[in-house]
């Protein structure tokens, strides 16, 4: 994961933490919300379209269009791509088609790795209510957008944990889904993943066009962490966009005891690495 500001004061909005078995990780809040909510923007065309397509209601239409207006109005947007129309494709679209496997319609404990702006996590929260989403990011200043986000679009369900995913301790055998958008190579995703999953819970890793080298190396990894490599795949979350694949990794072993490795070993030194 890119190196991040574990130690970021806590902002003043999130005043409310859960607690953590490590005390210098931050697991922000967001803040309670008023008692008389500011009503969600109404949805666009595109966006009723959107949730049409993947079975969403207008609730979640109206969450998913003031999730757009927070990415259009905040210029600390972690993200280039903060015009709501070509959000709604690369950003909306884009997370929302790991619907289209039932691991995601089903999952109960999320954990969104190197969350950055929030995607796939928050709208994958907002998609499932009735899981838990964890918002992992190592940068404290995408930690601060992050919770202002979930307060905005009222993901009650979604919580930011500002840690690195080798270090979050709390995570380990936490989850039955892992997500990874634009993160990592597979290798390096699988590691962070494999420790944080339940056996039976599955890493769902966002790629793009196919690698051979990469797919290798992913799936020699997956043998070493307990596992199970398939195909990627190929998916297309709107009119036009090419080379899109998902990953699924099936946890199917205990992973060993020596991962995770140390905080940047990952990358440095990556499973399957020839």
């Amino acid at each position: 994961m890119p190196p991040g500001s574990c130690s970021t004061p806590v902002p003043p909005f999130a005043a409310e933490l859960r607690s953590d078995p490590r005390p210098e990780v931050a697991i922000f809040a967001s803040p309670a919300p008023a008692p008389a909510p500011a009503p969600a923007p109404t949805p666009t065309p595109a966006v009723v379209d959107l949730c049409a397509r993947h079975h969403l209601g207008a609730d979640q239409a109206g969450q998913l269009q003031a999730l757009l207006a927070v990415l259009a109005g905040d210029r600390n947007a972690p993200t280039p791509l903060r015009d709501p129309r070509r959000a709604l494709d690369d950003h909306l679209a884009d997370s929302l088609v790991a619907l289209d496997l039932a691991s995601v319609r089903r999952a109960r404990a999320i954990a969104d790795l190197g969350s950055g702006a929030g995607f796939p996590g928050l709208p994958l929260a907002i998609a499932v209510p009735s899981a838990e989403v964890f918002l992992v990011e190592s940068n404290g200043r995408k930690c601060e957008f992050l919770a202002g986000a979930i307060s905005s679009c009222h993901a009650a369900n979604a919580v930011v944990v500002n840690d690195r995913a080798e270090t979050w301790a709390a995570g380990l055998g936490r989850c039955d889904l892992v997500v990874a958008r634009a993160l990592a190579p597979l290798a390096v995703v699988a590691e962070y993943a494999a420790p944080l999953l339940l056996e039976g819970g599955v890493l769902v890793a966002w790629r793009g066009r196919r690698d051979p080298d990469d797919d290798r190396a992913g799936e020699a990894a997956a043998e070493v962490l307990g596992l199970q490599y398939s195909d990627p795949i190929r998916v297309q979350p709107f009119p036009g966009a090419l080379h899109r694949h998902l990953q699924v990794l099936l946890k199917v072993a205990e992973t060993p005891d020596r991962f995770p490795r140390r905080p940047g070993v990952a990358r440095k030194r990556p499973l399957g690495d020839s």
